[in-house]
Formats: structure tokens, sequence, C-alpha cells
């Protein structure tokens, strides 16, 4: 069945990646009625994670935001189809690196570096970033797809940027593999997630939530000597994204414990308020929360 899903999608999404921008966000138009106007898809869950995370603005005000993200979400949806086909020339366009000369800095230093980012903006084309290491290459670190002709599919679109796929069971032997070769890279880390339960080791406030929080990006920095890089994404508008990287001035052990996360999570925060439509809501990123924020009430999700 696996292999029959593969055959019938991959023609589909191979004609949808070589159109033009223009008809490929035309199609992203529809889907956004399809997806948010008939499908309802995740909308709940959307509406529930926009009140909770956004308290402090009203219904209206929250639809708002609502609708803006289900239409920035058709749009990265085919944006990831296009990235099958798309030029290394059109990618260094759209996804522009603000200070590239930092992330050199951090190669000359001769470690690897852990990327922590969050799912905002189009972290997907962050792999462009790979087009650019001196010394230095690109992992990121992901879950492997069940369809294993779909979880081949992606990893061959990530080789074609030069980007090579760690699953999150492999990622420790992987890593110290790599150091015994003297193999230098840049682990990318979407840090945002819900961990679970079972696997939550530190519990901290996100958007005024004690919730429980993934701390690996953080944890395996100072187990292996990692240096550390925030990633800022921001979108510039349609199809056009930047991202601006942070470094740490000290070594990860430097820092106490669960700090280097604290840190992240307040950058996170910071670039969802200033554009919260672009942050990925779908997510049910606060359902272990032991808490509501002070202005939230259940009735602010049923708008």
């Amino acid at each position: 069945m696996h292999l029959l899903g593969y055959i019938l999608i991959y023609p589909f999404f191979w004609f949808i990646s070589i159109l033009p921008f223009r008809i490929l966000y035309f199609l992203s138009d529809i889907l956004y009625i399809i997806v948010y106007m008939i499908a309802g898809y995740r909308k709940k869950t959307v509406r529930l994670n926009l009140a909770l995370a956004l308290p402090h603005l009203n219904d209206a005000e929250r639809k708002v935001i609502e609708k803006k993200f289900f239409h920035h979400f058709c749009d990265s949806l085919v944006e990831m189809i296009k990235t099958m086909s798309i030029s290394e020339k059109e990618m260094k366009k759209r996804f522009v690196l603000e200070n590239m000369e930092l992330v050199h800095e951090y190669e000359a230093r001769g470690k690897s570096v852990a990327l922590i980012c969050a799912h905002y903006g189009s972290y997907e084309w962050l792999l462009i970033m790979n087009k650019y290491l001196s010394t230095h290459k690109g992992f990121g670190i992901y879950k492997t797809v069940r369809n294993k002709y779909f979880d081949a599919l992606v990893k061959k679109i990530r080789n074609k940027f030069d980007a090579q796929l760690v699953d999150t069971k492999q990622v420790i032997p992987a890593m110290r593999d790599h150091r015994r070769k003297g193999i230098l890279g840049y682990y990318g880390f979407l840090s945002d997630q819900s961990p679970k339960l079972d696997s939550a080791i530190y519990w901290t406030n996100v958007f005024d939530m004690e919730v429980p929080v993934h701390v690996g990006a953080e944890m395996l920095a100072k187990k292996l000597d990692l240096n550390i890089m925030f990633v800022k994404g921001a979108k510039i508008k349609r199809g056009y994204y930047k991202a601006t990287f942070i470094g740490l001035d000290k070594a990860p052990k430097e820092y106490p414990n669960y700090e280097i996360t604290d840190m992240f999570l307040r950058l996170m925060e910071e670039q969802i308020r200033e554009t919260p439509e672009y942050y990925l809501w779908t997510h049910k990123r606060f359902k272990h929360r032991r808490n509501d924020p002070p202005a939230f009430t259940a009735n602010q999700t049923n708008s």
C-alpha cells in the first residue's frame, strides 16, 4: 500500500512543483478554501492555541490571525512541494540569510554547532543554508516518515541542497561517529514541540503556561561540546523569507542547566508576538499545561 500511495501521489506532486509561483499561490488560495472554510482542518486546535498564547487579544483580533495563519499554512504546503524542483538560485532569492558572517565565524571556531529553531516562517527552506557553508556540513534532525518511499523522497530533496537527515533516535550515535571521522556539522533542531510526558524532564513557562519542553539540543550540546546558535525567522512577503542567526557568547557548559532552552523559548515568544500568523499553530503545543494564562477563559475558543 505504501508503494501504491507513492506511485499515485508522486506524479501529482512533481507536476505541482514545476508550476510558476503565481499559479502555485493561486492553488494555495483554493486550498485555503478547502482546508479552512470547508474541512476546518484542526481549526479547534488553532483557535485554542491562539486563545491560550494570546489571551490579551479579543476574539475578533484572534480570528484575523487565525485566517492569516491558514493562508500562510497553505502557502507553506505548496512551497514544500515546490522544493522538489526549485533551483538553488531561486531558493537563495526567496530565502535570505541575513548574517552568514556569524555562521562562518562559528565555523572558524572548529566545533560543530547545534542550530535551534522553531516551526516558524519557512523553516523547511532553511536548508538552503547548506549551500553557504564552508567547512561544516548541514544535518537536519527529523522523525522518519512511516512510508519508506516518501522518506526516501524527503532525503533526496534535502540532499539536493547538501543537507543530510538524521533520525531522532540516531542523533547521538551519528554525532559521535561524525566526531570520530572529523566531520564538523550544523545540526538543526526544531525544539518547540511538546515532548511526551514520560520523557519530559523540564517544565517551564511558555506564554505564561507551565508546560514540558524539549531540552535535547541543549543537553547534546553540553554532552558533545557543541557551540549553539539560534535562528530567528521572518516572512518578508508572500513567498519570501529571511533568517537571522543569534549566537551564544559562552560555551554551553558555562550556562546553568535549562538556561539555554529558556533563552530559545523567549526568542520564540518574541517572534511569535511580532507576527503570530507565521507560527505553526496546528500542533497541540500546550496540551500538557499545568495552568492557563491569567486572562484565558474557556469561552474564548468558541468564536
